[in-house]
């Protein structure tokens, strides 16, 4: 069952060349979510040859144009690839105006349905049967949420060899199994998928946590993360500037990630333009120093959350 995140932008306030803004993309089973649009988005999107028609849903963190600033581009081209099913888009404070403007100043040509939904408060803000996306608080310069999704409990590992023991033939059958239905034989026998199953899995979760200031809090909410990806805009030594923007160092993303548990891997995201690509080194080091699990994410990196590495 894929599960994997896709970064897309990594840049903060403006593009460089080889780092768009920030933006990630989750694929879930062929399932395509977006966090945050920043410019360049759709290049990667291209490199990395994403059905971006099938993005269903897009969550924004906040309305600083280098989070939002690939929206616009996103909904147009949607048009033109024939695209059916709609698009909701998730976002605090105009979100809702914001992209209205966009699409009456413009004149838009959009053939297909657009869902803004405004995300005002924390909590749960989509819920399926499979998988559950929650909103938390964030704390920078305007109203701000940082977002976890995460799977329902999975039915366990498949063993193929009690199958064949109980004469299942392969195909569709095995299929149901898999997913946790029981099914009957041409001979009227029901088989229980805990007959050839192991215990049932726990979800997958993913974090997705940029601008704000440190808090205790954050950690509460993306704990046991399969992969957090964090910002890590700036180092120690710039730690009060860091403050008075309302950012977090890459120390303090390691921080949340030791305070929180759980956390498999966590991948630092949206750079101060000031680093250049051989100086991100330094963020890596000093997060590293608190939480050894952290890499540097870089455009166009993959990660697949089954088997984080």
């Amino acid at each position: 069952m894929n599960f994997e995140a896709f970064i897309l932008g990594t840049g903060g306030m403006m593009p460089l060349p080889g780092r768009n803004l920030t933006s990630v993309l989750l694929r879930k089973e062929g399932e395509l979510f977006l966090f945050d649009c920043g410019e360049g988005t759709q290049i990667s999107l291209k490199q990395l040859n994403l059905k971006w028609k099938k993005i269903n849903s897009i969550f924004i963190s906040h309305m600083h144009a280098d989070h939002v600033t690939g929206l616009p581009g996103m909904l147009m081209l949607s048009s033109q690839v024939d695209r059916e099913d709609p698009l909701t888009i998730y976002g605090p404070g105009n979100i809702k105006e914001y992209i209205e403007a966009n699409r009456r100043i413009l004149d838009m040509y959009i053939n297909y349905d657009i869902k803004v939904e405004v995300v005002d408060s924390p909590g749960t803000i989509l819920e399926t049967d499979s998988y559950e996306v929650k909103a938390f608080n964030l704390y920078h310069t305007k109203p701000c949420f940082g977002y976890s999704f995460t799977e329902k409990a999975r039915p366990g590992v498949f063993f193929p060899e009690k199958a064949d023991l109980l004469k299942i033939p392969r195909g569709p059958l095995w299929a149901k199994l898999q997913s946790g239905n029981s099914i009957e034989l041409g001979d009227g026998t029901v088989i229980q998928p805990n007959q050839v199953l192991g215990d049932k899995r726990s979800g997958r979760k993913f974090s997705f946590v940029t601008d704000t200031l440190y808090s205790d809090s954050i950690a509460e909410n993306v704990k046991n993360s399969d992969l957090l990806v964090c910002e890590g805009m700036f180092e120690e030594a710039l730690a009060a500037s860091a403050k008075e923007k309302r950012h977090l160092t890459a120390k303090q993303a390691g921080n949340i990630a030791v305070q929180a548990g759980g956390i498999r891997k966590m991948g630092l995201i949206h750079y101060s333009p000031r680093y250049m690509d051989r100086e991100l080194k330094i963020l890596l080091s000093e997060a590293k120093e608190v939480f050894t699990e952290t890499v540097l994410c870089r455009d166009r990196d993959c990660f697949d959350i089954s088997h984080v590495d």
